[in-house]
């Protein structure tokens, strides 16, 4: 069997999926990358002596192909893994109630703590609860799913705006980067479905234990080099060269790379902007896909004001506040890190305008602020973190496959079934990368993409 030439084109966590994968199978692989650096939305820089990451990352148990990815990469050991879900979600005071998972079968191993949640009232718990267990019948093959939001199906449910702030927006904001009102009602329910409500472990949070590029960007360039792949930097494609109805090539600022496939793993905008007619994909329905952004506080106290490793805020603009103290190397004091998803009336915004914002929060929120001293507060900001995952949003998202014999996506913003997740990432380039090597008759060694 002749050699497969695949070229990749993209670095992101989809990229380097694909790439690791085709490779494994035994393809020759050129991965490009525009930017000089590999990671896509997850990179780390130095800033003012402190090693930080673009903004807060996690992951779930349930993200079984990012950590898989990790594994075979020989990152699994540059994570932490929470071996039973402990979420504590502090109310201004310092009051604190804790999201656990019990020694009970899914999704009864949730009502001990939901039954403690003191943030909403008895009444409202048990209509939490009831909510839940509809949530979880829904059928997410249901097209009609997607035409309406999560905050209106919540609403319909007899749920308080006291009870979608405090307790269904804690799980919505991060995972789907919008506020119920705004989300897909069909991808809420595959979230809580997938991460709560099946299986009683799937919600188990993870994060990073050293700086991002030390997890995704070196062990994945390793693992490539390995592979024997080519990894160009600042190779900026500007077209998909076609031959008799299949792909040729690409094209760069200088010069021509010849491939026999070519997976196209960039963020959606850029992609329509690359994508030949013959696709089959609307591309002015791609670009037209609207994005959402994040803003990240990096803040460092003199001194340790969160108790926990990492908290959830209600009643407070603050959301999720992670401590990353140890991974950023400072040596006296406390770093936080705190995401600010569904950000749009944050972007642009100068810093010392969200210090004056922010800073009476934090006192507000834990009673060892309120003596500390806030020395550096930056801000990092992706003004488009992710597609926007809003209603009628599905049918905008390509899928891996297009009519092009050897084009292939690849991207969270594809039609993988997950939102826009590091797990969406690296599943649409498992699936890319299947495509492509079943695509030019390889049997052997295709990656497996779980359901």
């Amino acid at each position: 069997m002749s050699e497969l030439h695949v070229a990749v084109v993209g670095g992101g966590l989809a990229g380097l999926a694909a790439g690791v994968a085709c490779a494994d199978a035994g393809a020759r692989v050129t991965l490009l990358e525009a930017r000089p650096r590999l990671g896509g939305a997850t990179w780390s820089t130095q800033h003012q002596g402190l090693a930080i990451d673009n903004g807060q990352h996690v992951f779930l148990r349930c993200c079984t192909a990012y950590l898989g990815f990790l594994e075979r990469i020989g990152a699994g050991d540059r994570v932490w893994l929470q071996s039973r879900l402990a979420i504590p979600v502090i109310a201004p005071g310092g009051r604190t109630a804790w999201l656990r998972r019990h020694r009970l079968p899914a999704p009864l191993h949730l009502a001990p703590s939901l039954a403690r949640f003191a943030h909403v009232s008895w009444a409202e718990r048990l209509r939490i609860a009831a909510a839940a267990q509809r949530l979880a019948k829904l059928d997410l093959a249901d097209p009609a799913l997607d035409q309406r939001s999560f905050g209106s199906w919540l609403e319909q449910e007899r749920q308080s705006a006291r009870s979608i702030d405090r307790f269904w927006d804690l799980v919505t904001r991060p995972t789907l980067n919008a506020g119920a009102g705004d989300a897909s009602l069909a991808l809420a329910a595959m979230v809580f479905q997938t991460g709560l409500l099946r299986e009683a472990n799937a919600a188990d949070v993870g994060w990073a234990r050293v700086p991002l590029e030390r997890v995704h960007a070196e062990p994945a360039a390793r693992a490539l080099s390995k592979l024997g792949v080519e990894v160009r930097m600042r190779a900026r494609v500007r077209g998909i060269d076609l031959e008799a109805g299949g792909v040729a090539g690409i094209r760069l600022e200088a010069g021509r790379i010849p491939a026999d496939a070519v997976i196209l793993a960039t963020p959606h905008a850029e992609a329509a902007g690359l994508l030949p007619g013959e696709t089959g994909v609307d591309t002015r329905a791609l670009a037209a896909l609207p994005s959402s952004p994040i803003v990240n506080l990096h803040v460092v106290w003199d001194r340790r004001v969160l108790p926990h490793a990492f908290a959830a805020a209600v009643d407070s603009p603050l959301q999720w506040i992670f401590d990353r103290t140890e991974a950023s190397g400072l040596a006296s004091g406390q770093y936080l890190a705190v995401s600010l998803s569904a950000a749009d009336a944050y972007v642009g915004v100068s810093a010392e305008s969200l210090r004056r914002r922010f800073e009476p929060e934090f006192r507000r929120l834990f009673p060892a602020a309120r003596a500390a001293r806030l020395e550096k507060l930056f801000v990092t900001s992706e003004p488009a973190a992710t597609f926007r995952q809003a209603p009628a949003t599905h049918r905008l998202r390509a899928p891996t496959q297009t009519r092009v014999a050897g084009l292939y996506l690849a991207g969270a913003w594809t039609d993988t079934g997950w939102p826009a997740t590091m797990e969406g990432a690296v599943r649409s380039g498992l699936a890319a990368a299947r495509a492509a090597l079943a695509g030019a008759g390889r049997t052997q060694g295709l990656p497996q993409v779980a359901a």
